[in-house]
């Protein structure tokens, strides 16, 4: 899960997917990340933590990395929050194999439209809608890949 700080959009996705994971006892990894430093070592938004424990969801233990190259090799999926974050990511990408590991997130519940999730920062009311739709593409990422979901 990538978004540009790794404090608001990325951690909310990757704590929700974590929650559902468990939930199905799926033996995923699952990490976030931002395209830039800005907030490296910090926790999550305040926001961020506030909306995903209204629903029942802890993302207090994360804190904020860089993505890096090295995780095209740690990973086998690497989602992207929004059309900016999906060129950088692209553009650390070496072979065509990694590029082919990125997609945008939402196409998930929305195939091949590359919508983008809004970035909540700036407009304290757009948590919880990003919580939602996050939460709606986290469940169909599950329902594709998990066997027996």
């Amino acid at each position: 899960m990538v978004c540009l700080g790794n404090i608001c959009r990325s951690p909310i996705a990757e704590g929700i997917l974590k929650s559902k994971i468990e939930k199905h006892g799926l033996p995923w990894t699952v990490d976030s990340a931002g395209t830039s430093s800005w907030h490296s070592g910090e926790q999550p938004d305040n926001r961020a933590i506030a909306i995903t424990k209204k629903y029942g969801v802890d993302i207090t233990y994360q804190k904020a990395r860089q993505f890096s190259p090295y995780d095209f090799e740690k990973f086998d999926r690497i989602y992207a929050m929004d059309a900016g974050n999906y060129r950088d990511i692209l553009r650390l990408a070496l072979t065509d194999d990694e590029k082919q590991k990125v997609e945008m997130i939402l196409n998930e519940s929305f195939p091949g439209m590359n919508k983008q999730v809004p970035d909540p920062y700036w407009n304290d009311n757009g948590f919880d809608e990003v919580y939602k739709m996050l939460d709606e593409a986290c469940e169909a990422v599950v329902k594709k890949y998990a066997v027996n979901v």
